[in-house]
């Protein structure tokens, strides 16, 4: 029986070539986005999760205020082993840093470098490719490189016991290699130097501070530990910090479980990289919405074709088909596509992932002999197959014989009104990744265009390594001498994402009890006329006056949370950590860190040592300067290499995240209308067929083109308003939502809808069109020949 109905099946697919091509179209297009942002998703929620210990191991983090780190002191790690038996294991990780590494002629600089406790990789489960776990990093003088590091200085040798030198003054010996991390870990890394090396001249570490947060502290807690106690623990946290740090800051602290690093930190001071649970929210929607709306085409096409099937169905009852017969032989036909489009979108997934990778900025993989992935996408198949077969296969095999056979079948009122809600939802759907796209990207744009305070443009750097701090005035010399070079400024951090702050701060007035986290920048007396930032009152740095460099300047933000004006706060005395100056003026605020938050308070200092080279280049001479810097560090710094970024360039990358969901969305917002538009032109020709003879009377009478294809039209036009009914409030309410993690954002305005909205009804009319016009410019003779 079941083979019979194969046959006929597979007979009905190739027999209506044009009906099946349409079919799976939709389906496998719908499938491929689905596969697409599962696999997606599905990494983002792996992250971490390879770590043995994973659901023991747990981030302490820490806000003062609304100032949310995910740093916490060099001396709580040790003390909180020691006084809570809870605790299995702690780690400290320090905050990445970059390194000279030199071995031989090969000689880089790398940014991806740590300093870990000794027992990281009995806590961490990072595969160990040679070497021991538990002595690896007992050595000051060792080192553990990754595998992409040992081939790139040692290519195909055994770096085990080889020496690596760095900094032009330091040997290390390579403990052991690494595999690369994987790519759905939070904390990557390209060399990671022991604990033990920073300790030897890091004060933190030497002195065990509490009050200075420079360190990521990881908890492992015992294999039997309850998750209910948490709250427990930090209360105890709590306490042992207050006991160590007296009345110093206040602090709260909470525990962060390692698999919800990458989506659920909204820290500062953090590790680059992190994901956002919003948007694997918002992914996960769009997926299953997508596969429903491929589902509902093929509902529509099915039901588009009712007519020509209805004797079809009639004939199988009068020679004894049951209905439940005929269901499975409809939906045996829905199985058959759904498992041909399968096939199709797994081609296009292969197609579409480098793309996809590009666009998503992950390195996302298929494995082909994965048969988890294989059982998933049997199971997507045979979900999409029922789904889009039921109401086809209940509506066809409802159908009268005795009416059918006669001529007299008609449709119900109640399919109609089902096709229209699915086609509405289809069109709700497409409006909403419209809607969603076109705010994503206005906001990109108004954070590209906003004027952060500064002027971002023609800004390029090129940090001070090596023997540059050494010769700071050389420098200085070099780079005034040259027109190329003379507009610089030396500054000790990027005003793009500060990540230095500090509550030990003071001005007479100040509330004892407030514990504003002040971030500073060092800066020089060129600072205000490189970044072309505003000074509002008194005046900036002076290299004439030597007691400048125990002055301060601050932003108008600082100035108001001092409590003063423009009128009384330059002359103030003010204490900041051991440094006690004077306030000598006050510059306009400018952004100093990503839009999602707020202008902060800031102080700059006057600028002793160095940090970053900024130069101002001229119009059209950018090569020419990047060289000019470039003699000028080989001559000065000859045993570094030469480095240099751009300042917009790094603002930019601050938004990565934002960029990507904005590439995604266009990508299945084109896709999703491309579907909907199948769904809608199945309805358009199964009315176009329902109505045939009435449209051939109408002909006959005098009714114009114009007119017929107004008649076919206008209920879809009335479908899509429908929808953009239901479609506005819908995104107003989540891409309001997603601009709230913006501290700086566009505001609504009806053209964003009405863009959205006007695409939407474009496409929907271009799509009627096609079936309405054949249908109007149809022979009536032909649809009135059998009357």
């Amino acid at each position: 029986m079941f083979r019979n109905y194969f046959k006929i099946a597979w007979r009905n697919i190739t027999r209506h070539k044009a009906y099946s091509i349409l079919n799976i179209a939709g389906l496998s297009i719908g499938m491929a986005c689905s596969i697409l942002i599962l696999l997606w998703v599905q990494h983002e929620l792996s992250y971490d999760r390879f770590n043995r210990h994973a659901h023991e191991i747990y981030r302490l983090t820490c806000n003062a205020g609304d100032f949310k780190a995910a740093v916490s002191p060099a001396g709580m790690a040790e003390e909180l082993r020691a006084e809570m038996p809870e605790i299995e294991a702690t780690v400290r990780i320090s905050k990445p840093s970059t390194s000279l590494v030199e071995v031989g002629d090969k000689k880089f600089e790398e940014h991806r470098v740590f300093f870990a406790d000794s027992n990281f990789l009995q806590v961490f489960s990072y595969a160990l490719l040679s070497g021991d776990r538990k002595t690896a990093l007992n050595s000051a003088d060792g080192v553990l490189i990754t595998q992409d590091i040992a081939k790139k200085y040692f290519g195909s040798e055994d770096a085990v016991g080889k020496m690596i030198r760095v900094n032009n003054n330091e040997n290390f010996v390579v403990k052991g290699i690494l595999a690369n991390a994987p790519s759905n870990a939070h904390f990557r890394f390209d060399i990671i130097f022991p604990m033990a090396t920073l300790a030897r001249t890091d004060y933190d570490l030497i002195n065990k501070v509490w009050g200075n947060f420079n360190f990521y502290t990881y908890i492992q807690f015992h294999n039997n530990f309850n998750k209910a106690g948490i709250p427990g623990i930090i209360k105890k946290i709590k306490a042992i910090h207050r006991a160590h740090n007296g009345d110093g800051l206040k602090v709260d602290f909470h525990l962060q479980p390692l698999p919800d690093i990458h989506l659920h930190s909204d820290l500062q001071i953090d590790l680059p990289g992190h994901g956002n649970i919003q948007y694997v929210n918002i992914f996960f929607i769009v997926a299953i919405f997508i596969l429903a709306v491929a589902c509902i085409n093929f509902m529509n096409l099915a039901t588009a074709r009712s007519a020509r099937r209805a004797k079809e169905v009639g004939l199988r009852k009068v020679v004894g088909a049951s209905r439940y017969q005929i269901i499975l032989q409809f939906l045996g036909e829905a199985m058959i596509i759904a498992f041909i489009s399968l096939l199709v979108a797994i081609g296009i997934v292969y197609l579409l992932l480098p793309v996809f990778n590009t666009l998503s900025g992950k390195e996302l993989t298929i494995n082909a002999f994965s048969g988890e992935l294989w059982i998933n996408l049997l199971i997507i198949a045979s979900v999409t197959g029922i789904l889009s077969g039921s109401y086809p296969a209940l509506f066809l095999s409802g159908f009268k014989p005795v009416k059918v056979l006669k001529g007299k079948v008609k449709v119900a009122d109640a399919s109609f009104i089902l096709r229209n809600t699915l086609v509405v939802a289809q069109f709700v759907v497409a409006i909403l990744l419209l809607t969603g796209t076109a705010v994503v990207y206005r906001q990109l744009n108004f954070i590209k265009n906003k004027n952060l305070g500064f002027d971002k443009e023609n800004l390029l750097y090129v940090p001070m390594t090596g023997e540059l701090w050494n010769k700071r005035q050389s420098l200085r010399s070099a780079l005034q001498q040259n027109p190329l070079t003379s507009d610089f400024s030396v500054i000790s951090d990027l005003p793009t994402a500060l990540i230095s702050g500090t509550t030990d701060i003071d001005w007479p007035g100040r509330d004892p009890k407030s514990q504003v986290v002040v971030p500073s920048i060092d800066v020089d007396v060129k600072f205000m006329d490189v970044f072309k930032v505003k000074l509002l009152a008194g005046r900036g740095f002076s290299a004439a006056l030597t007691t400048d460099s125990s002055n301060y300047m601050i932003n108008e933000k600082m100035m108001q949370v001092m409590g003063m004006n423009i009128n009384n706060v330059v002359g103030q005395n003010i204490r900041f950590g051991d440094n006690k100056g004077t306030v000598i003026g006050v510059v306009k605020d400018f952004n100093f860190k990503p839009l999602q938050y707020a202008i902060e308070p800031l102080v700059l200092r006057f600028n002793k040592y160095g940090g970053l080279v900024m130069v101002r280049t001229q119009p059209g001479k950018t090569e020419a300067t990047i060289a000019a810097l470039k003699d000028i560090s080989h001559s000065l710094n000859p045993s570094y290499p030469f480095a240099y970024s751009f300042l917009d360039k790094d603002i930019d990358n601050l938004y990565r995240g934002e960029q990507q969901m904005g590439g995604i969305f266009n990508l299945f917002a084109a896709l999703a209308i491309f579907i909907s538009c199948l769904g809608l032109y199945g309805l358009s020709a199964f009315m176009a067929e329902q109505r045939t003879k009435e449209i051939g009377v109408r002909k006959v009478l005098g009714a114009s083109i114009f007119n017929i294809v107004y008649l076919l039209s206008a209920n879809f036009t009335g479908l899509i308003l429908i929808a953009m009914c239901i479609a506005i409030p819908l995104s107003w309410v989540a891409m309001s939502k997603w601009l709230d993690g913006f501290a700086y954002r566009i505001e609504f305005n009806w053209t964003i809808f009405l863009a959205a909205c006007a695409t939407a009804l474009l496409i929907a009319w271009l799509t009627v069109s096609y079936e309405s016009i054949k249908a109007a410019v149809a022979n009536p003779v032909r649809s009135l020949h059998t009357e």
